[in-house]
């Protein structure tokens, strides 16, 4: 079985299973444990870091509903 895990604590939990070999392909946002950020990048952001959850929510109502806030 192959994962791609797009959230970070997705990830965290199929390390903490013991299924971290398996993961090939995460977003940009997993992080944690360090060696996830040796896996292939699968998914990333369209939005900037940092922004508050209501430039987030403001930046995502923008844009046009075939859009994604994460693009593959």
């Amino acid at each position: 079985m192959r994962i791609v895990s797009l959230l970070p604590g997705a990830t965290e939990i199929l390390y903490a299973l013991g299924l971290g070999d398996r993961i090939v392909g995460v977003s940009e946002d997993c992080t944690f444990p360090p060696e996830v950020r040796s896996k292939p990048i699968a998914s990333r952001s369209l939005l900037p870091p940092g922004l508050s959850s209501a430039a987030i929510h403001q930046a995502a109502g923008s844009l046009h509903r075939t859009e994604s806030v994460y693009p593959p």
